[in-house]
């Protein structure tokens, strides 16, 4: 085997040591009992495979310890579901060069049978809290950034004064999150029955927590600026970067398609304000108001 061949095998074994010491940094960070089984086992086997492919360049290799401690953070802070689908999604790469390797060493065809089950077990088995409860989330940021957005330009037309408009905002955003908790936890509990792991109290936590953190992130821009268009671009560009990044989120940690949701959720933001904008134009105009 040539050179070449024998740094890329180095580099899939150094991989597999590195997510050998990923997945027990993981182990220590869970406290749910199944997920620690499920990590704990594939841990075992990525220390298996970096064995195997040893056995192959008889050489010791050190983990990636960038990689170790940013799969580590990513995984503590965004999630243990997030963190890991991301890491996995990587693997595609991986069980495409082993898969040439298996005619030359048969024993390779265990490791793409394990490592494909990874993404089954990990991916599907694991179950975590914000993840469960990504629904009460979305309904918060969606009725957030739809509402919101649009009447932020709504007012910004017909008020013209950036302070007013960003204060009215407030006001509008804080009453509509405990409106948008208490419907949360109505419609929790109504359905507890048939989800019985979702707690009503959470679901209307998640909501409320995920509609007050989008209010305040598009009424700053008015505290900012006084020019109130300036402001008005600037929640329109947080709305999308809001957008992108939730649906990342969902998309690696529920293994969602990006695009199609993105497209939806950003679509519909900007439809209203464009109507609101539009509104605020005709009752500044033909309604006298102005401050």
């Amino acid at each position: 085997m040539g050179k070449d061949y024998i740094s890329l095998i180095l580099e899939a074994q150094k991989n597999e040591i590195t997510e050998h010491n990923i997945y027990l940094n993981m182990v220590k960070l869970v406290k749910d009992k199944k997920n620690k089984k499920i990590l704990k086992r594939i841990a075992k086997e990525e220390l298996k495979h970096y064995n195997i492919l040893k056995k192959i360049t008889n050489k010791d290799v050190s983990p990636d310890l960038f990689k170790l401690y940013y799969y580590t953070f990513i995984s503590s802070t965004l999630g243990l579901s997030f963190g890991l689908r991301f890491m996995e999604s990587g693997e595609s790469s991986a069980q495409e060069f082993y898969s040439r390797l298996e005619k030359k060493y048969p024993q390779l065809s265990k490791v793409i049978q394990e490592e494909e089950r990874h993404e089954m077990e990990v991916l599907d088995l694991i179950s975590e809290e914000r993840v469960e409860y990504a629904s009460s989330v979305v309904l918060g940021l969606n009725d957030a950034l739809v509402e919101l957005s649009g009447a932020l330009a709504g007012l910004t037309l017909t008020l013209q004064n950036s302070r007013l408009i960003g204060s009215v905002g407030l006001v509008i955003g804080v009453a509509a999150s405990l409106s948008m908790a208490a419907s949360s936890y109505l419609s929790s509990k109504e359905e507890k029955d048939l989800i019985k792991e979702k707690n009503p109290f959470k679901a209307a936590f998640y909501t409320g927590f995920a509609y007050i953190i989008t209010v305040f992130l598009l009424v700053l821009p008015y505290f900012i600026f006084s020019n109130v268009y300036y402001a008005l671009a600037s929640v329109l560009s947080l709305t999308l970067i809001i957008v992108a990044s939730y649906t990342f989120f969902i998309s690696i940690a529920k293994n969602k398609p990006f695009w199609p949701k993105f497209l939806e959720m950003a679509l519909l933001s900007l439809t209203v304000a464009t109507i609101s904008f539009t509104l605020g134009f005709f009752i500044r105009t033909y309604l006298g108001a102005d401050t």
